[in-house]
């Protein structure tokens, strides 16, 4: 259930945990307290192993409409509320299991830091997105603007980044900045069943593969082997084949929290 006021609130069901962000007076935007809400949030999610994926969606008609700049405002020039939203982005980013952005309305600013933070996006048909640093004389944090380069390119992350200018669905599924736009009402249905897709995967798999396609670099020889080594230990892959081979579904049984 979202809250009435601002702040983040939790759901599970069926290995599922879905995080709302709430502020309904200001567009979901989010204050520093939520921000700073967000990472304990999270590493309490990671350590339970009835939660196989995370989705991150805003309240009603709106996924986030950025900070909330009146804290900005008090702060007085402090750099403490930019700091509380990329440690945010950053856990998000960090989290050890898939991750989905469920968007509808305004992903704008921390918004689309959030969802870009995120390792898939999907949005409802009439989304709008912008990053909009530029509108109030912030310099956006390097390792937010490596994340947006790396995944739309750098043309559409300056395109962004220097107008600070609102994109169309249209546009944002053709620039990769999301994975799919759908009708709104069936948003949820599709997000949830793409998570009873991620869910039934190895979540082996999934864990070695987010860490390889969050480094700039190739992977030393150290962690391809240190994923070779749980490979064959887990049980995965005999079971993967043995279901393929006997035409039924795998029952994966490696978890993070088991290795």
């Amino acid at each position: 259930m979202a809250t009435s006021g601002p702040g983040l609130s939790v759901g599970t069901a069926d290995g599922t945990a879905t995080v709302t962000i709430s502020n309904p007076a200001r567009r979901n935007a989010m204050t520093t307290a939520m921000w700073e809400e967000l990472p304990v949030l999270l590493d309490g999610l990671a350590a339970d192993p009835a939660v196989r994926v995370l989705v991150l969606t805003g309240a009603g008609d709106t996924f986030c409409a950025g900070a909330d700049i009146t804290g900005l405002a008090d702060a007085g020039g402090s750099h403490a509320p930019q700091a509380a939203a990329v440690a945010a982005e950053e856990a998000l980013a960090a989290f050890p299991k898939p991750t989905v952005a469920a968007i509808r309305g305004y992903c704008v600013g921390g918004g689309c830091q959030l969802a870009v933070a995120c390792d898939l996006r999907f949005a409802a048909r009439g989304s709008r997105f912008g990053v909009t640093p530029a509108r109030l004389g912030i310099v956006y944090a390097p390792s937010s603007t490596r994340r947006l380069v790396d995944l739309t390119g750098p043309g559409t992350a300056k395109y962004l980044l220097f107008s600070a200018e609102l994109i169309d669905d249209e546009r944002a599924l053709r620039t990769g900045l999301v994975d799919e736009v759908l009708p709104e009402d069936e948003l949820d249905k599709r997000v949830r069943d793409f998570a009873d897709v991620l869910r039934s995967r190895s979540q082996l798999t999934q864990a070695a593969a987010k860490e390889f396609a969050a480094s700039a670099d190739a992977p030393d020889d150290t962690r391809v082997a240190h994923w070779q080594r749980r490979a064959a230990v887990s049980g995965d892959t005999a079971e993967g084949v043995a279901a393929f081979l006997e035409r039924r579904e795998p029952h994966f049984t490696w978890t993070p929290e088991s290795s």
